[in-house]
Order: structure tokens, then sequence, then C-alpha cells
């Protein structure tokens, strides 16, 4: 992955098979305190036209249409939403009622698909059906996102985007326990390694081509949110994926 930058908005691109994937930061923004500065998430006790112009920045960076942005009120769940038309209101641009999904699936080349984030994984797929956006908390994760995925737009490549690491992520023998079957590796003792679940579950499911960053959002204080280091009150970063036209 590269590091870009556009009129201040910072963020990691991947290139994959025939997308473009763009994991944003927390950086280029108008929010402030807490929010500082690229907050995309309204559901957090950011002042509203703060964040949907923070929205209207980064699809500018982007080179995207903010009406072409396809978002779910995401539930921790393992549904993945196909659309070939944007929905008109964009809750992405306006005041609208977003799906409840963890996952947005496009073949259309004018559509950019986005999931949110503050320490989950954002996860850009692409394939012969298009390119998914996935999100991936440990419930997804363990529920089968990734196979709903990768299934959804037969993806042959992925990338990872920036999530909390195994070493800040402390979780429960439970939690654990769901995935054991992905042998030594994903944890050391309590502490869980997301993307090394995520990228073996990506490779059982079929994909080879992997981009991955180790970059851990509860670390990175100076350039993600994190649920977990700020104890539930912060802002949301995202990973967008769409079709390349110049390859």
């Amino acid at each position: 992955m590269d590091w870009r930058e556009v009129d201040g908005v910072r963020w990691l691109e991947a290139r994959i098979a025939g997308a473009r994937a763009a994991f944003t930061t927390r950086i280029g923004g108008l929010s402030d305190g807490r929010f500082e500065s690229l907050n995309l998430g309204l559901l957090t006790d950011d002042d509203e036209a703060r964040v949907r112009a923070n929205r209207l920045r980064l699809t500018a960076a982007l080179g995207r249409d903010p009406d072409g942005v396809l978002l779910g009120r995401q539930v921790h769940g393992v549904e993945v939403l196909r659309r070939e038309l944007a929905p008109d209101p964009n809750p992405y641009a306006r005041r609208a009622t977003a799906p409840r999904v963890d996952g947005q699936a496009t073949a259309t080349g004018a559509l950019t698909a986005m999931v949110q984030v503050a320490d989950c994984l954002p996860v850009a797929l692409a394939g012969a059906g298009g390119v998914a956006a996935i999100h991936c908390g440990w419930r997804g994760l363990a529920g089968g996102i990734v196979e709903r995925g990768v299934g959804e737009v037969g993806a042959t490549a992925a990338a990872i985007g920036p999530g909390i690491g195994p070493c800040c992520y402390r979780v429960g023998p439970e939690v654990l326990a769901e995935f054991e079957p992905l042998g030594d590796g994903v944890a050391d003792g309590p502490m869980l390694d997301l993307t090394e679940v995520t990228r073996r579950l990506l490779e059982r499911a079929g994909v080879r081509d992997i981009d991955t960053t180790r970059l851990c959002t509860s670390c990175e204080r100076e350039l993600f949110f994190s649920h977990r280091r700020d104890r539930g009150r912060t802002g949301r970063q995202a990973g967008l994926v769409w079709a390349d036209g110049d390859g």
C-alpha cells in the first residue's frame, strides 16, 4: 500500500485486480476535539454538518461522486448488499435511512463500496463479479462475512486496512475459541491478531492476492480513531473500493 494525500486528506491506497482501495486516516477534516479531524461517522457525538463536510472532502480528494458511495448501518453481522444503482436519497451525502448491513458490493464502475471502522478491519475485495467492502470485527469474521463477501464478487484479490493490532486487542476465551480451527499464530495468549485471522479466512475462501498493513489503530493515535483506546467516544475512518478504469 502507498500513502496518498490530496488537499490535506491523507489515506492509504492499494490496487487489487483492476480495482482501487482507499483506507482513510483521521487527517484532513474539519472536526475537532476527540473527533479531530476527518471523522466520517454520523452516529457519533460529532457535529453533523462537520461530518457531512468531511465526507465531501474525502470524495473530492479521491475523485469519487458522493452520490455514488454505498454504505450501511453496520451491526457486526454478515450481510453483504449488492447494488448497481445508488440509493436515492443516498445516506452518505444526505439524511436518509441506511440499510443494516456490514458489506457493500457492486459491479458498477461509478459506484464506490464503503465501510466505516474504528478498530475493526476494513477489507476491500475485487474479482470477476465486481468489488466489495466488508466490515470485519471478530463477530463478523466468526459468522462468515469473509466467505460471504468473497462469494458475492468472486474475489481473487483483497486489501486489509488498518485495525486494532494484537499488541492491543485482548479478548476473552469465548472469542479465542471461535478461531481455534485456524491453527496456531492467530493469537498470543489473550491477544488476538485480527489481521492474521482475516488473512487466513481469505486464503481458505480462495483469495491468494492479499495486501495488508500492520498499522494498529489503537497505537497510532495521530493517524486513526480507536473505539477501544478512546473508550467508545471517537470518530470513524473508512475503507472504500471501486473499479479502476486505469487498470
